[in-house]
């Protein structure tokens, strides 16, 4: 797989998924397990078109057509955020360390911990990152529809992370 490729299908959200939202090529089919060595993929750093602060994706697999969803560490510094997003097929995010945040639209910002699990339903304007003070990883699980796995919008501002008056969500 090229770095142009996997730049396109892992920078998330994704979240974590893709930085274009475009799916990968389904893979061919396969009659045997398949092993993907640690190590073996690239890191990525988050677009500053998607992301506002110092985010990493590793990617961990990709959408084919048995499974049409893909996987990636994504790594947040303190005070770093994806942009609001939605998922045509949601999303889950399963924190691994650290401290973070998310906010759904019209909702408050929530704090986020190492062994939470966070479901993104589908079509909901959401956003996830770290705490201003500790960096955060998730594990991002994004699924696809029509060739799709994530809509970018809006930059998530200051205000609307740090949940003040006149930074709600609407």
């Amino acid at each position: 797989m090229t770095a142009k490729t996997l730049i396109q299908s892992f920078t998330l959200l994704a979240a974590a998924g893709v930085v274009t939202g475009q799916a990968l090529a389904a893979d061919p089919p396969q009659s045997a397990q398949t092993i993907t060595r640690a190590g073996t993929q690239a890191s990525i750093k988050g677009s500053v078109e998607y992301f506002t602060g110092s985010v990493r994706v590793d990617p961990l697999f990709s959408a084919n057509d048995v499974a049409p969803f893909s996987g990636a560490y994504v790594t947040f510094e303190p005070g770093a955020r994806s942009a609001w997003h939605i998922h045509p097929t949601g999303q889950r995010l399963l924190v691994t360390a650290g401290v973070g945040r998310t906010g759904e639209w019209g909702g408050p910002v929530e704090e986020i911990k190492a062994g939470d699990v966070i479901w993104c339903p589908p079509k909901i304007k959401h956003w996830h990152g770290a705490s201003p003070t500790t960096a955060m990883t998730h594990i991002a699980i994004t699924g696809t529809l029509n060739g799709k796995n994530v809509e970018w919008l809006e930059k998530v501002s200051d205000e609307q992370y740090n949940g003040k008056p006149g930074g709600k969500h609407e």
